[in-house]
């Protein structure tokens, strides 16, 4: 009973190992992941940067004195 249990999934496990028709899936996925990773990444600190600009932008024009002599105004 116990030798022909372990010959089954013996024979399993070597199938399972020659099996390559799941790689390029795991593969792709992968792939993905990463560019995920790295546009979140990009979107975060593009956002960061976006929102300090348009809070200058917004500074200057309910209040001119605030960009006075830092460039960001027309003087």
């Amino acid at each position: 009973m116990f030798v022909s249990s372990f010959a089954g999934l013996s024979k399993f496990v070597r199938r399972l190992r020659n099996d390559k028709s799941g790689v390029t899936a795991i593969e792709y996925g992968l792939i993905a992941g990463l560019i995920a990773v790295v546009i979140i990444g990009t979107v975060a600190t593009i956002g960061t940067d976006l929102k300090t600009s348009f809070t200058t932008i917004a500074n200057c024009l309910t209040d001119s004195t605030t960009c006075a002599g830092t460039g960001t105004a027309g003087n």
